[in-house]
């Protein structure tokens, strides 16, 4: 009989700790040992510390779930530690890939997902979910996209969207009207766009500005 694997829940919403735990308490050699509402409370849970698996919200107050991670991470490198997140938290992925996840779950997730996850990271392997991946997979095609533009043709792409002027501009980045004129002629032709409005859709398409 192999053993039973000890699992840690770092959730600050109760509610979802205690769905959790019912899907994994004392199912296939599971057993929850351990809960924390935030970061900083899981740090200092002896029995959450101990734990084989570390299921890891993102957002969290007090102290986010990246950074708890590291500092985990560095008193107990043996921790697999599941990040938890919503759709809404693709900005974060990289900051727990960086921290030292080895499992990335939607909060809706299957149940079967959350099993598959616990197996993969005690054998040393990641699991990352298929909306996760393609999240990341979003994020890294407008990363290479961005890095088509210079950061000074950002800035100049930033100021059309904001409505200013050339000249404007121009002022805003100590450059003559010329110069500023140069950049917008290479932002439209590396970017494909023919005018102001479609330069404006591409920045909002590929989050340089928010709506």
């Amino acid at each position: 009989m192999s053993r039973e694997i000890k699992i840690a829940l770092v959730d600050d919403h109760t509610l979802f700790r205690n769905g959790l735990r019912g899907l994994i308490d004392g199912k296939r050699n599971c057993r929850v040992v351990a809960e924390a509402s935030d970061g900083a409370n899981f740090l200092e849970n002896e029995e959450a510390m101990a734990a084989d698996v570390v299921f890891m919200d993102i957002a969290m107050p007090i102290l986010s779930g990246d950074k708890a991670t590291t500092m985990a991470l560095e008193r107990n490198p043996n921790l697999k530690i599941i990040c938890l997140s919503m759709f809404g938290d693709e900005k974060y992925y990289s900051q727990m890939i960086e921290a030292g996840a080895k499992g990335f779950l939607l909060k809706d997730s299957p149940v079967e997902e959350v099993f598959s996850a616990i197996e993969s990271v005690m054998a040393d392997e990641e699991y990352i979910c298929d909306e996760v991946m393609q999240a990341f997979s979003r994020a890294m095609q407008r990363k290479e996209e961005n890095e088509l533009l210079s950061e000074r043709e950002i800035d100049v792409l930033l100021g059309i969207c904001r409505g200013l002027s050339t000249q404007e501009i121009a002022d805003k980045l100590f450059l003559s009207k010329r110069t500023v004129d140069t950049h917008r002629a290479n932002i439209l032709e590396k970017t494909g766009s023919n005018n102001t409005a479609s330069l404006v859709v591409y920045a909002i398409k590929h989050n340089l500005v928010e709506i």
